[in-house]
């Protein structure tokens, strides 16, 4: 194994995109948390009133030797829509932006030549609103939060929402899923 790589995701609720991550191969930790915002230990209760800056995020560690940065990518731009700002469907509000906060400058260029080649490509009807920015204060989510999706299949926004996430994974990134 290689020298785990860090990548924090931004792609509306976190329980939906931590529901797809925890699946993929080469990902070997997925945490729910908070970025890019103020005051520096925020709870989910100040997250939710827009008025922090905070993005709810997953905090994924992976290895590149196994999945590559713009595997992730690929899989990110293809659970969530990357044309909506400040909101995923219904949940609305700056805290479910869409994001990639990086970890080193590499990691931002590689993110921006992502977004560049799916924009030469046409890949969606709007213009990417997706911010890339360096990671600043990240804080994890509470631990209710942490494995939602995975405690709460049944919960009605868990199916209504992550479900269709993961089936998406599962038909489009079969070779992707963990064995």
């Amino acid at each position: 194994m290689s020298s785990p790589a860090t990548l924090v995701l931004g792609g509306g609720c976190f329980w939906c995109t931590e529901a797809v991550f925890v699946r993929v191969k080469g990902v070997l930790d997925v945490e729910s948390g908070y970025c890019n915002g103020q005051p520096a230990r925020p709870s989910y209760e100040q997250v939710c009133t827009g008025r922090t800056g905070c993005v709810e995020v997953v905090k994924l560690e992976f290895d590149p030797a196994v999945i590559p940065l713009q595997q992730l990518l690929a899989i990110f731009f293809a659970i969530h829509d990357p044309t909506q700002l400040n909101r995923q469907g219904h949940d609305v509000g700056s805290q479910y932006r869409s994001g990639i906060y990086c970890s080193s400058p590499e990691q931002q260029a590689q993110a921006r030549d992502f977004i560049a080649e799916l924009e030469r490509e046409s890949a969606f009807d709007q213009p990417i609103v997706t911010e890339v920015k360096p990671l600043e204060n990240y804080w994890p989510a509470e631990d209710y939060h942490q494995d939602f999706f995975a405690r709460n299949p049944n919960q009605g926004y868990c199916l209504a929402v992550a479900a269709p996430k993961v089936a998406k994974l599962r038909h489009a990134f079969a070779a992707w899923l963990r064995d």
